[in-house]
């Protein structure tokens, strides 16, 4: 299990990390969360030691992060760090002894997962001459050689086509069943709802929510509404205390209802002014907590 404990950094004026705590488990995968700014990457450079933390731990199966441990990690930067002149093919076996692997290990691994990620044909070509999913991709590779113990991948999905984030995320999914713990920062909260366990939020440096995504929605004070009418009038509303608009579109509309709100009120409410199609109650999704907590 990977730990960051109370760790704290600052640079210069900036204090980028405040006491900063959370967990990731072996088989678990955890969606990094905040806004520009807020520590994330300097949180997971402190993982492989590019970031020092003047306070705090930073331990895996509970013990100090030296050299053997981070030779059985994999990390996945925001800011591309393969040769860009390099063949593709040739770099990973090169990268994959790197990790210890024997020459005939290495090659296998690095064709393994070209083929796994779509880039078999693409083996002879500079990374330079890649698209920039294919990029991606290869640095996805990269990081994946030696079947590491821990990923940790940065803005892994930025930019990537739908069929490329599919294929990504179920290579992440594949990772965790193997028991490997898996930790990736994203601003696709969408995604990192539908794909991980767990969340941990960081606004400011701090950590400002930590666990299972689902407790975590269902511990906001606002829950969701979701409401197809028709016939009532443009501009309708429930006259409820304490539901708020967030969306309208075509008829379709989604609020947010305080801790007070019974939804019974809500929906007579629209029984009255039209014909109630649709009618959900719920938590709200990863995407609306996450501005209820960095918006404190």
């Amino acid at each position: 299990m990977l730990s960051l404990s109370h760790i704290s950094k600052r640079f210069g004026p900036v204090q980028a990390l405040s006491d900063c705590s959370f967990a990731v488990p072996r088989g678990r995968m955890l969606g990094f969360l905040g806004p520009n700014g807020a520590g994330k990457t300097t949180a997971m450079r402190s993982i492989f030691g590019l970031v020092q933390p003047e306070v705090g731990e930073v331990l895996w199966d509970g013990r100090q992060i030296g050299l053997a441990e981070r030779l059985r990690f994999g990390y996945m930067p925001e800011e591309r760090g393969l040769y860009p002149r390099m063949p593709v093919g040739e770099q990973l076996a090169y990268l994959a002894g790197l990790h210890g692997l024997d020459d005939r290990a290495a090659q296998s691994a690095a064709a393994r997962w070209l083929e796994r990620l779509g880039l078999a044909d693409r083996a002879g070509a500079r990374v330079e001459e890649l698209s920039h999913g294919n990029q991606q991709r290869a640095q996805l590779a990269a990081a994946l050689l030696h079947e590491p113990d821990l990923l940790i991948l940065d803005e892994p999905f930025a930019g990537l086509d739908p069929v490329a984030v599919e294929m990504l995320a179920e290579v992440l999914a594949d990772e965790v069943a193997r028991g490997a713990a898996v930790l990736f920062s994203s601003h696709q909260l969408e995604l990192v709802e539908n794909i991980c366990q767990d969340v941990a939020i960081i606004d400011h440096g701090r950590i400002v929510a930590t666990g299972d995504v689902t407790e975590l929605r269902r511990a906001s004070q606002r829950w969701r509404i979701e409401l197809h009418l028709d016939g009532a009038p443009a501009q309708w509303l429930p006259a409820v205390p304490g539901v708020e608009l967030v969306e309208r579109r075509n008829g379709d509309m989604r609020l947010l209802a305080g801790p007070n709100v019974d939804p019974e009120q809500v929906l007579a409410a629209a029984e009255e002014a039209g014909t109630v199609l649709e009618f959900s109650y719920g938590p709200p999704s990863l995407g609306e907590r996450f501005l209820e907590l960095v918006s404190r």
